[in-house]
């Protein structure tokens, strides 16, 4: 709230309160949270998000402005290459940047990570948060990205810098990993692999050994850590 304050354009701001357990996803409270929104871009974020100049706002509406074919616009995504598409840092104590390489102008990507999300209001008339695919708080960007793509627009990664105070708890979650059969079982018919900032998801494969191999590599990386 700090950083958002501190910005010099112009703004609206609408609050998503679900500290007493009113929606049971985040798509249906960002649904919710949409329906009186006045602007020409809406942009979903998490409060844990820093925006780490007075400008962001304003660099944010321009570049998403001059993007040609824009569905919607994130600070980090993922394609086929091997790194996450991203300026931001995370974690939480100490920062750490999210990937190694600095973008200098918006990028394609597959999927958008779901601490920052951009659609264009005319955009999100058409293409709602999926309320009964993504039954969970995770997994709503992605597939809002896949879905975009589906109907010809761009998914896209902006070079802004950020901070998302994330714990990276997500991939321990059972509900990620329920939200995730059900965004591969509706784009089965568009999509062989889909790429998340979360890890990279074969439709080909039994999910239960895809998710058995991600958990393991975590426990092996904590243990390292520890060394």
């Amino acid at each position: 709230m700090k950083s958002l304050e501190a910005q010099r354009g112009k703004y609206e701001l609408i609050i998503v309160d679900n500290s007493m357990g009113n929606w049971n996803s985040a798509a249906s409270a960002l649904n919710w949270g949409a329906r009186d929104a006045k602007g020409d871009f809406l942009m979903f974020v998490h409060q844990d998000f820093e925006f780490e100049s007075s400008d962001w706002l304003s660099n944010c509406e321009r570049l998403c402005g001059g993007t040609v074919g824009l569905g919607a616009a994130g600070v980090a995504g993922k394609g086929e290459g091997k790194e996450i598409v991203s300026n931001i840092k995370d974690r939480w104590p100490i920062p750490k940047r999210v990937s190694q390489t600095d973008i200098k102008a918006v990028t394609k990507v597959q999927t958008l990570d779901e601490c920052l999300i951009i659609v264009p209001r005319e955009v999100f008339d058409r293409f709602h948060f999926d309320e009964v695919t993504c039954v969970s708080w995770h997994l709503y960007a992605v597939d809002m990205s896949l879905t975009l793509l589906e109907n010809g627009l761009g998914v896209f990664v902006l070079p802004l810098p950020g901070y998302h105070r994330s714990n990276n708890q997500s991939l321990r979650s059972g509900s990620y990993y329920e939200t995730i059969k059900r965004v591969l079982r509706k784009h089965k018919g568009s999509f062989a692999v889909v790429h998340t900032t979360c890890g990279t998801w074969s439709l080909r494969r039994p999910l239960i050994i895809q998710r058995a191999k991600i958990l393991l590599l975590m426990g092996l990386m904590r243990y390292q850590d520890r060394e």
